[in-house]
């Protein structure tokens, strides 16, 4: 009799089911908004675009970059979130829990506040460099007076992201011009996004997302614990820093393109984990579909719940993520990364 899981045999075809409504959501972002675009006009603007149509014009310079941004944004937070839950064995391990949102988000006020920079290709560093700060931060302080253990990196994770917070909302409240230009973006928002924010993230982005990818399998062995995965033959510093330089790409792409957008991070990984077991060279490919589809999915929902205004996508998934964060931490045993 076959000893095979039952998950594992259907995991591809569960894979290509979650790719195909993706596919939906993503047709369902190019249609709907204050101005109904039926299907017809929105497959059309991507295959034979008439710039005369309107429905089609609203297509591909409204609703086409915001779809693509959130396809990019939703991947990267899912894949960010559980490289961190496995690197740092926490099961609340994300991004914007771990301080390395708010590490970007402070840098970026910082820079157009200092250096008033207007543009989003101008401060697309100072998103890496204020993530990879904060991440090395959380860590420092978390490893100080003995080993970093998950509820230190998360207190670590509180106690930087409350500090950078209070100096961000300082800033913000010294100069009203950067509060004016930063203030929707700091909110976390696909809306007026232009493609052009992507070429230079694109390489970035590309590189966090393959070199997760690539590292599932030691994601595996470091999930099993400190002793267990020195026991196997892995430098467990060296995995842990080259898992912090692949969250800093994540999380720094995405902050730069749409603003800190939480709890996708934290929610995708334990949903697919839930469905497909603990297996890390499946639930990152399952993150990079799930994570832009749950996005999406968020930001087309702040579109019709306050017709005609719009909710900022931060705002939905802030909404929809405390209650489960709340439920992850009622529940007598969270599972284990």
């Amino acid at each position: 009799m076959s000893s095979r899981n039952p998950a594992k045999v259907h995991r591809p075809a569960a894979l290509l089911l979650l790719a195909g409504v993706l596919v939906l959501v993503a047709l369902l972002s190019l249609r709907v908004g204050s101005i109904p675009v039926s299907t017809a006009d929105a497959v059309a603007a991507l295959t034979r675009y008439d710039p005369d149509n309107y429905s089609q014009l609203v297509v591909r310079t409204m609703r086409l970059p915001r779809t693509v941004i959130g396809l990019g944004v939703g991947a990267a937070l899912a894949a960010a979130g559980a490289a961190m839950q496995a690197a740092t064995r926490n099961p609340l391990a994300e991004p914007s829990l771990l301080g390395v949102n708010a590490g970007a988000s402070f840098a970026i006020v910082a820079a157009v506040y200092f250096g008033h920079m207007t543009h989003p290709l101008q401060y697309l560093w100072f998103a890496f460099a204020g993530a990879l700060g904060a991440a090395v931060l959380v860590y420092a302080i978390a490893s100080a007076g003995g080993g970093a253990s998950p509820v230190k990196l998360a207190l670590a994770g509180v106690i930087v992201s409350a500090l950078l917070g209070s100096w961000t909302t300082a800033l913000l409240i010294l100069n009203k011009e950067t509060l004016e230009m930063v203030r929707f973006w700091l909110a976390g928002s696909l809306a007026g996004r232009s493609l052009n924010l992507l070429p230079p993230v694109a390489p970035f982005l590309a590189a966090g997302l393959l070199g997760v990818l690539l590292v599932g399998r030691q994601l595996n062995t470091l999930s099993l614990g400190e002793e267990t995965a020195r026991s196997l033959g892995m430098h467990t510093g060296r995995m842990r820093a080259l898992v912090a330089v692949l969250v800093m790409l994540l999380a720094g792409s995405a902050v730069a393109l749409a603003g800190p957008v939480g709890f996708v991070g934290l929610a995708v990984p334990h949903i697919v984990r839930a469905w497909i077991g603990a297996d890390y060279r499946w639930i990152l490919p399952f993150c990079l579909v799930l994570g832009p589809a749950l996005l999406l999915g968020a930001d087309i929902l702040g579109r019709v719940m306050m017709r005609p205004a719009e909710v900022q996508v931060g705002v939905v998934t802030a909404l929809v993520g405390a209650p489960f964060l709340i439920y992850l931490a009622r529940r007598r045993q969270v599972a284990e990364p």
